[in-house]
């Protein structure tokens, strides 16, 4: 069953914080609404119900903390759960939001990965503890038999560090244990995966044949590897520069 998709209201004084977030939150695949200031995402909710706020505490106008008290406050706005995100390392200024009932209290910069499992604990009933990456990546699927090896080349079109989805036509049963090479930059990723659950190819839908797996053996080096080609991937192009826009960071 597929996830709904949630919906985050982005609220902070920084354009370029605003964008570097926005767009990660969009890769992470939520939803991104982005206000500037307290008063605008306050306009926003007048209007739509975000999943998740995530906000700084530095704001323009109205401070995040008074921002947070309105929220919690009203009724319409009171069970959004609130992520502060913020360059403040105040203990008094984290004590004080969480004793509102803020989610969490996250420093920045903060890492891909750990703002995912974040979002991820607040919003989700079953959190994913890795980041899934879109992608297309060559795989070799082998299967050793007593008579033969069989190898198809297929593309592993999401990846995480725990595992892929296979774009396959001929998908393998649910619990089959599969060596798998897959080809990620320069380097040959080898390892052992088990089919979760699969998707044939039917008349009238749209979803992707193929199969999810999970690595059941790979190496650290292997695992560490994936994590870090995810994370570049994600923020490559959209890594902020320090020296720019910081006023209210």
């Amino acid at each position: 069953m597929e996830r709904a998709v949630r919906t985050v209201l982005l609220v902070d004084g920084s354009a370029t914080m605003l964008y570097y977030y926005g767009i990660l939150l969009k890769r992470l695949e939520y939803a991104v609404f982005t206000a500037a200031s307290a008063e605008e995402a306050l306009r926003i909710m007048e209007s739509t119900v975000p999943s998740l706020v995530l906000t700084a505490i530095s704001l323009p106008e109205m401070g995040g903390i008074d921002f947070i008290k309105k929220m919690k406050g009203s009724v319409r706005t009171s069970a959004i759960p609130v992520i502060v995100l913020t360059a403040e390392e105040d203990a008094h200024v984290r004590s004080a939001c969480l004793g509102m009932g803020c989610a969490a209290y996250l420093i920045k910069p903060v890492e891909p990965d750990r703002l995912f499992r974040t979002i991820q604990s607040v919003l989700e009933p079953t959190p994913r503890a890795n980041i899934r990456l879109s992608t297309s990546l060559k795989a070799i699927i082998g299967e050793v038999t007593t008579e033969d090896r069989a190898e198809r080349s297929e593309y592993a079109t999401t990846i995480s560090e725990g595992g892929f989805y296979l774009r396959t036509l001929s998908p393998r049963p649910k619990d089959a244990l599969i060596p798998v090479r897959i080809f990620v930059k320069d380097r040959e990723i080898v390892a052992k995966a088990v089919v979760l659950y699969s998707h044939v190819l039917e008349e009238g839908t749209f979803r992707e044949p193929g199969m999810g797996m999970k690595f059941v053996e790979i190496s650290k080096e292997d695992r560490s590897f994936l994590r870090s080609f995810i994370i570049e991937q994600l923020t490559s192009d959209i890594l902020p520069d320090s020296s720019l826009d910081t006023e209210f960071e």
